[in-house]
């Protein structure tokens, strides 16, 4: 989920990746927003969404995968039901103008598809404070808003038109609020998370803890992966094969396959996108992606591992940007145990 919130000339990522671990941190989403109406509006999703919408509840939001004609993933979504329209938002680094040829392929008759609608936007806050934050802006327990649930919400803007969401990326509390006042419901979320000691926070921080909690793709894109490379398939409803865009150009992955696999190395290394990874001396794999440096304990590479090198706990070896050999070990993800995981929503 794109953000492009600039971080204080006098805050770090490192400041930034602190507010997010323990108190709560927002940034403003600006990906391109899509908001479908008319009765027909699922049965255009199920033309291209790689998980049928027959089971979808209102007033909730899931995310789903969305493919290229011949199978490779062309993004990730969220995709919002709320009233009587469909909303989808890009995790993935998606333009407007991308997103809006890749919907133009499709039939949409009895459905109205407006790329990034005039006047709406969407602010996010995470973090195990996060809850308390979101609590300001309902009036009910906010214990009572579910993981992927949305509800309307009064977010201190006059006359505005808000629907909160529970839903995150950092694998802490996470909630988002979409607006027709997006600037307004902005500033009113950011002097909330103030309250609670929080801040806004910049991309750095926000990509290092995505990638640390198995959601790397979201800032490093998937590039030429295939689903299987990708590791996604778990987003794919394999009964519906033939039924969805790029389902036909569909391959069951196999253990015998390469795989996005993280790695951690020293701090300090830096490793360039397509470094080759060695083991023994022997090239088994290629870095695609490294997670910026918010963390000081380690750094996090993402990589596509030959099988079957992509297990936990194996010792590889890459070149760094400077020239010297660095070792690296493959990792099980999530890195961080979240603190909203022992943190109760009072």
């Amino acid at each position: 989920m794109t953000a492009t919130t600039i971080a204080p000339a006098d805050r770090t990522a490192t400041d930034d990746y602190a507010t997010l671990r323990t108190a709560v941190g927002a940034y403003r989403v600006t990906a391109p927003l899509v908001r479908l109406t008319g009765d027909d509006r699922l049965t255009f999703l199920d033309g291209f969404l790689a998980k049928s919408a027959d089971y979808v509840e209102p007033d909730t939001v899931r995310e789903v995968l969305a493919l290229n004609a011949d199978g490779t993933p062309f993004a990730i979504l969220l995709h919002f039901e709320i009233g009587d329209e469909s909303w989808l938002l890009p995790r993935t680094v998606v333009t407007a103008d991308e997103l809006g040829a890749y919907l133009a392929q499709f039939e949409a008759s009895g459905v109205t598809v407006e790329v990034s609608p005039e006047g709406w936007g969407a602010t996010a806050f995470e973090g195990p404070l996060a809850w308390s934050v979101a609590a300001g802006f309902v009036d009910f327990d906010i214990s009572g808003l579910t993981l992927h649930a949305v509800t309307e919400s009064a977010p201190g803007a006059d006359g505005a038109t808000a629907h909160l969401a529970r839903v995150g990326s950092t694998g802490e509390y996470g909630y988002l609020l979409l607006s027709d006042a997006p600037q307004a419901v902005h500033e009113a979320v950011l002097v909330a998370v103030a309250e609670k000691g929080g801040a806004e926070v910049g991309t750095e921080a926000l990509a290092r803890m995505q990638a640390e909690a198995g959601m790397g793709l979201y800032d490093a894109g998937f590039g030429a992966l295939t689903i299987g490379q990708a590791d996604v398939a778990w987003m794919i409803d394999w009964n519906r094969i033939g039924e969805f865009h790029g389902s036909d150009g569909l391959t069951a992955p196999t253990e015998a396959d390469a795989r996005l696999t993280a790695l951690v190395a020293p701090v300090g290394s830096r490793f360039a996108p397509g470094t080759p990874l060695t083991a023994g001396g022997q090239q088994i794999g290629t870095v695609l992606h490294q997670a910026p440096a918010a963390n000081p304990e380690e750094e996090l590479v993402l990589a596509l591992l030959d099988a079957p090198f992509w297990v936990p706990g194996l010792e590889l070896t890459a070149t760094d940007e400077p020239g010297d050999a660095r070792p690296l070990r493959t990792a099980t993800l999530p890195r961080v145990i979240a603190r909203s995981l022992t943190s109760k929503i009072a």
